[in-house]
């Protein structure tokens, strides 16, 4: 308490010589403080992972850096309003206007940086555009967090509620103060101080101002957030949501033709549009199933490099096509539900499962078959609402939706909806019902025990580690859940007439300390049933060829804008190509006789080039090779290409 009240006295005498600026100038000594403070506790915690980068030095000095411009935002308003409120006249008015401004904005300060380690913890990266976008969905979050967070939460309250007391104690000098400038003095002071502030904002003499572009000094995401602090994350997370349409567009730009010549597509009114000859030959088009299982990466399939949780999915590999190397586009699921619902290729803007253009005439494999007569529906275990997938479904194509409150009796209710077997027991049953119906159904199942804080049924599985609630626990119950519906798939009717792909969204908590993790998109694929043949695909393929693959395969003569290949009818000598989105980094990577080749974009930055050895799941970055410009062009080519499709409405079919 010695400490605190010494440092107390110093800020105050320091920031008394700036007459009616004192509380703003407190306001910047104390922030830098606690925000260094946090940030060092923060270091300390990921240490080994900031010493690999040898920038130890470098990510304090640029976090000051941060700092100050976030302060110097937080004391925008204020100085705006300083002019009028200041004046010996409304001097009062101006001391308790600072007191709550400065109170609330250390308070929120506080707040973000004790919630911090907590969204490290599950995200590997500060709060950020995941931090703001979960604000929408207040019961799902606050479900999640009490189940499994309430160490946290009870910590950043306690903290909060310490912060508010301690607040009011700093600021007691302040509203005793009395004012000591002219108007005079603060008119013609105002300017400078606004100057100063205004530049600390920009951060920068360069073309641009800062971003945290600008602090990405290193190859690790993760550390490369430490030097930001989390108030800062979450503005320009609000910032970059409000400017969507200017995102896709950060790596730079091409021309509309070189584009088109690039990827394949063609000026017409609708670019991609493909005849699809499918590879199967049937009087009668399969049925088709989707299992969108949630974080069920490589991490936990064992043939794949990962631990030993997913026994089912091994033996069920060998009865159907496997693919060894399959890559998610990305680490949310509406990515994922993006890539293999639609076949659209990643963006740095949000998914198109949230973006406004795309909430209708948007293609989705349930529109299409839709009109080629098929029911289509969606089924999840939780609230159908959340990241806006009920709306984007039931605009393209979707017929019908199940989710939480359509289930009576379910086994389990936990913080994300009902378990596995809830949700895989209730697909079975409408498979019965659609086939018996007569009528031709794709249906798709989201699967979602497999989500923090891991909750799941007693007694159906051996733990596969203390204590129950652990990722590998809940894999280890989903798997079980996938092994009982097949088992049950194949002993009905439907089986015959159906095709199934079992997929993950994306792999749990998708981090690492190269600029694109990718040995964390690395997911599992299996399709099964009616006549599919066992095989082993070892070629690269990514989530978006697998809508493509399904539709040959259920024999559907058809035309859609997908740029996916179809797998079930490549040749032996194929060499496929991955693409990645990682915050806004962008991986493109091509498999070629001498190894995998990769390609990052990065916003405003030079593309950074690399080798990808699935052996150790390493990316090693290398210096650029003599096709380093074909390779980066055909990536930037094929991460403005969708974005054009989108911004012109033009990924859809013929009316």
């Amino acid at each position: 308490m010695q400490l605190i009240h010494r440092i107390k006295q110093s800020i105050w005498q320091l920031a008394n010589k700036c007459g009616a600026f004192a509380p703003l100038f407190a306001m910047l000594l104390l922030g830098l403080i606690l925000l260094s403070l946090s940030r060092v506790g923060l270091v300390l915690w990921k240490l080994d992972r900031v010493l690999a980068t040898d920038k130890l030095v470098e990510i304090f000095l640029q976090g000051i850096r941060v700092d100050i411009i976030q302060l110097s935002l937080m004391a925008l308003i204020p100085l705006l309003l300083a002019p009028i409120l200041a004046t010996k006249q409304l001097f009062k008015v101006w001391q308790k206007f600072t007191y709550i401004w400065v109170t609330i904005s250390i308070l929120l300060l506080v707040f973000l940086e004790i919630a911090t380690p907590g969204f490290i913890m599950e995200y590997d990266v500060r709060p950020n555009r995941i931090f703001v976008e979960y604000l929408k969905y207040p019961n799902e979050v606050m479900s999640m967090l009490w189940t499994g967070f309430k160490v946290h939460i009870f910590a950043t309250l306690g903290f909060s509620l310490i912060t508010l007391w301690l607040m009011r104690r700093f600021m007691k000098p302040w509203l005793a103060a009395k004012p000591t400038w002219t108007n005079k003095k603060l008119w013609l002071i105002w300017p400078l101080i606004f100057l100063l502030s205004a530049f600390a904002i920009r951060s920068s003499l360069g073309h641009r101002p800062a971003n945290p572009a600008l602090f990405a000094i290193t190859q690790d995401s993760m550390v490369n957030s430490l030097i930001l602090n989390s108030g800062y994350s979450v503005i320009y997370a609000v910032y970059s949501l409000q400017h969507e349409a200017k995102s896709s567009q950060i790596y730079g730009k091409m021309a509309k033709e070189d584009i088109f010549k690039i990827t394949g597509a063609k000026d017409t009114d609708l670019p991609t549009l493909t005849t699809l000859n499918p590879s199967a030959k049937r009087d009668k088009p399969l049925n088709l199933v989707i299992i969108l299982q949630e974080s069920l990466g490589a991490t936990f399939v064992e043939s794949l490099g990962g631990v030993p949780v997913t026994p089912n999915l091994e033996k069920l590999k060998e009865q159907g096509i496997w693919f060894e190397q399959l890559y998610a586009t990305g680490t949310r699921s509406v990515r994922g539900i993006e890539a293999v619902v639609t076949g659209f290729q990643p963006t740095p803007a949000d998914s198109t499962v949230k973006l406004s253009l795309s909430q209708k005439n948007f293609f989705s494999l349930a529109g299409l078959l839709s009109k080629h007569g098929y029911s289509t529906e969606f089924i999840y275990g939780g609230e159908s609402h959340f990241d806006n997938m009920r709306g984007f479904f039931m605009g393209n194509g979707f017929q019908s939706i199940i989710d939480q409150k359509d289930y009576k009796n379910p086994v389990m209710l936990s913080s994300w909806g009902v378990s596995d077997e809830d949700l895989l027991n209730k697909t079975h049953e409408q498979l019965l019902a659609h086939h018996a119906s007569g009528k031709p159904f794709f249906t798709l199942a989201f699967s979602s025990s497999n989500h923090a804080p891991f909750e799941f049924p007693d007694g159906r599985i051996e733990l596969y580690e203390q204590p129950k609630n652990t990722d590998n626990n809940a894999v280890k119950y989903a798997d079980y859940t996938i092994g009982d519906f097949i088992k049950k798939a194949k002993a009905s009717p439907y089986w015959k007439d159906t095709v199934f792909l079992i997929v993950a969204d994306h792999d749990i908590r998708v981090r690492g300390d190269t600029l694109v993790p990718i040995e964390r998109f690395h997911i599992p694929g299996l399709i099964l049933g009616a006549d599919i043949a066992p095989q082993k695909i070892t070629a690269m393929a990514s989530q978006i060829d697998l809508p493509v693959t399904m539709l040959s395969l259920m024999g559907l003569q058809t035309q859609h804008p997908m740029t996916g290949h179809d797998l079930s009818q490549i040749p032996a000598d194929y060499l496929g190509r991955a693409m990645m989105q990682y915050n806004y980094n962008f991986a493109w990577m091509e498999q070629t006789p001498t190894g995998n080749q990769v390609v990052v974009l990065r916003e405003n930055k030079a593309p950074a080039h690399g080798v990808y050895d699935t052996k150790v799941k390493r990316l090693h970055e290398v210096s650029p090779t003599q096709n380093a410009i074909s390779l980066e062009q055909r990536a930037l080519a094929n991460t403005l290409l969708p974005a054009l499709l989108y911004s012109e409405q033009k990924y859809r079919v013929p009316e």
